[in-house]
């Protein structure tokens, strides 16, 4: 009889399950080690930075071999674009969680969806059976049980996917929306400026948008103030630092101290 492994449930179901906002960190420097350490502060949820960071197929799978022994933190893997082939390549290697950046339109959605399930529902390409996804064939009924294993959490990051938050929300398929102020005051010709008064109420329209459709919203805050702020506003998780930002601050401040 061949053994058989359960995985985790998805980063959308536990959000959806608990009840308070989930509390995420960045790992972008690309350290399965620094993963590890990360993944044992407390924390629910750990995004891996796939866009901005030195992070590919190889490091990431180590990141999540590291971080699979903390059963109660959501790894999530943010890809550097909407690719069909390298989500396809991330979903293998075992990602169950997908961020996907720079969504502007509902179509831009879409195509995210139909890359993370397999025909007829999307376009992914069949291989777990060779693959980490599905433990080498060792999670039952893994190709049909794929679309339940998984979940997409799209970024909202300027604009015109602001305008377009509503459409983007309702997208079936959709499991979450993550804010991106940064980027978003960029857009909006603010740079550096994730707390003027326009990009918070750009901010708060989203996440209208996403409760208007139940669908989870979450918003990227290192401000402690502001963090608290949006939860208190009704997010469903939020990230409050990255692993690179903590040791470089952390270091700073040690050496400052001692001279």
């Amino acid at each position: 009889m061949p053994f058989h492994i359960e995985l985790p449930d998805t980063f959308t179901a536990r959000v959806a399950a608990g009840t308070t906002p989930a509390l995420g960190l960045w790992v972008c420097s690309g350290s399965a080690c620094a993963a590890e350490i990360v993944a044992g502060s407390g924390c629910d949820w750990v995004l891996v930075d796939g866009e901005h960071s030195p992070v590919g197929l190889e490091s990431v799978s180590a990141i999540l071999r590291a971080t699979a022994a903390y059963r109660s933190v959501s790894p999530v893997v943010r890809v550097p674009v909407c690719d069909v082939a390298l989500i396809k390549q991330y979903l293998d290697l075992g990602a169950q969680n997908i961020m996907v950046p720079m969504i502007d339109t509902a179509e831009d959605a879409a195509q995210a969806v139909a890359a993370m399930h397999y025909p007829p529902r999307g376009v992914r390409g069949v291989g777990s059976a060779l693959a980490r996804s599905s433990r080498w064939n060792r999670v039952p009924d893994y190709l049909t049980r794929a679309g339940s294993l998984v979940s997409l959490t799209v970024q909202i990051e300027s604009t015109t996917a602001v305008d377009n938050a509503e459409a983007i929300a309702a997208t079936d398929g959709v499991d979450a929306i993550f804010i991106g102020p940064s980027d978003l005051a960029a857009s909006m010709g603010l740079i550096g400026q994730q707390s003027h008064p326009d990009v918070l109420a750009a901010v708060d329209h989203a996440m209208t948008a996403a409760k208007k459709h139940g669908t989870l919203v979450g918003v990227n805050a290192f401000d402690p103030a502001q963090a608290r702020a949006y939860i208190d506003r009704g997010a469903d998780f939020i990230n409050l630092a990255a692993d690179v930002q903590l040791l470089a601050r952390a270091t700073e401040n040690t050496i400052s101290a001692m001279r």
